[in-house]
């Protein structure tokens, strides 16, 4: 065990070559088909037609160069690494974008081992992969990969890097999606670089204990997070910020997803199951969605206006490092209500009760330990040090 423990953590933190991608208009294009997308909606042609002038990749397709930077199988050549990976299974995915992608260009990614978990009968691979445009760090993308029959090495079962599912809300979904996949799924996703035969070929599906070729994760993942585009942002692609899914039971191509979705705050819960069956394909699954506070909008300028957006914005980040801390800490759930000319303008809840804890706007979603009401000019000089914290109190 100690000879397995120590080639594990050898592992650990080491990076792959950095690998490039480069691509036309042509593979966004292709993605979007791989994962649904149709001429028959007419909201969908300026991610399947170059020539429109709102052209954009969906921004799922973040995942096409990470995983591209793996295909080439240059994870065995780190020294320690003899997992056997045509026995691996993709676990979950994270995905977080930073800027929409560009639709044609030189993108590079820097892939590293970020844990590997000794589950008993598998090990969990996390794998952190960081892609770029130029300097510009576009996406990051977190790959867990269940490598069957490689636990039992006498490594830690869990890990602070590894970006955790959420369980879906107890209430009836806010809304429904049903799409249905083609028979030929499989075999057109598998154009965009994932040539695995466990997802065309029949033989080598039942190799791997399949009645039939299974439809790939990251294709279901596609027609998921579309969904919630589509139904909660407008097929606006700088409203995406990220998606984790946990994959739990396989799709066969043909079959019909439903996707459930419910809204809370900025993050919309998912579970997608197959229609037909009545299995659950994706679980423990959320879309998170750019707060409006940093959507500039003709609806909402005063939202923009306000200078303690930037405050709130930058607590959300600091809260995305540290949630899990303050929540033991603090326990608390604090609803600010910020006034502009003497007028309410915007309201903020920091929930630091539930979870790892999180920032979004609105008024709290139950109900909250703690209400303030100022102005945002107060705020900003309580945050700066430029007024006594009393002076404030005695305005709240």
């Amino acid at each position: 065990i100690w000879h397995h423990l120590l080639r594990v953590a050898k592992c650990i933190g080491q990076k792959l070559p950095e690998f490039a991608y480069e691509y036309t208009h042509l593979q966004p294009i292709l993605y979007a088909l791989g994962v649904g997308m149709s001429t028959k909606d007419p909201d969908n042609l300026k991610f399947l037609f170059e020539g429109s002038e709102e052209f954009c990749c969906l921004p799922t397709f973040a995942v096409i160069p990470a995983q591209a930077s793996m295909i080439d199988g240059s994870i065995s050549s780190i020294p320690g690494f003899n997992f056997d990976l045509t026995r691996a299974l993709h676990g979950e995915q994270y995905l977080e974008l930073y800027k929409p992608l560009p639709t044609s260009g030189k993108l590079t990614s820097q892939t590293t081992i970020a844990d590997i978990l000794d589950k008993g009968s598998g090990a969990i691979i996390l794998l952190d992969v960081h892609t770029y445009h130029g300097k510009d760090l576009l996406c990051y993308n977190q790959f867990s990969v269940f490598v069957v029959g490689a636990g039992g090495f006498g490594g830690k079962r869990s890990s602070e890097k590894a970006k955790v599912t959420v369980e879906a809300p107890k209430r009836p979904p806010d809304a429904v999606i049903t799409d249905a996949t083609t028979i030929d799924q499989a075999a057109l996703y598998r154009l965009n670089g994932d040539w695995n035969p466990l997802h065309i070929e029949p033989g080598f599906a039942s190799l791997g204990g399949f009645q039939k070729p299974i439809l790939h994760g990251l294709c279901t993942l596609g027609f998921a997070a579309r969904h919630v585009l589509k139904h909660f942002a407008d097929n606006n692609v700088t409203k995406f910020k990220a998606v984790k899914i946990r994959f739990a039971k396989p799709v066969f191509p043909g079959q019909t997803l439903q996707t459930e979705m419910w809204k809370e705050g900025n993050r919309i819960h998912i579970q997608t199951k197959v229609k037909e069956t009545g299995n659950f394909a994706i679980v423990g699954a959320y879309v998170d969605l750019v707060s409006s506070s940093m959507q500039p909008s003709a609806k909402e300028p005063k939202a923009t206006e306000l200078q303690s957006d930037l405050i709130f914005q930058e607590m959300g980040r600091r809260i995305k490092e540290v949630g899990n801390e303050l929540v033991k800490k603090i326990n608390a759930v604090f609803q600010w209500n910020i006034n502009k000319d003497n007028k309410p303008t915007v309201q903020w809840t920091i929930d630091l009760k539930n979870g790892s804890g999180e920032i979004y706007q609105g008024p709290a979603r139950g109900k909250a330990d703690t209400i303030f009401t100022v102005s945002d000019e107060d705020f900003m000089n309580l945050i700066l040090g430029k007024i006594n914290p009393q002076k404030v109190k005695n305005n709240i």
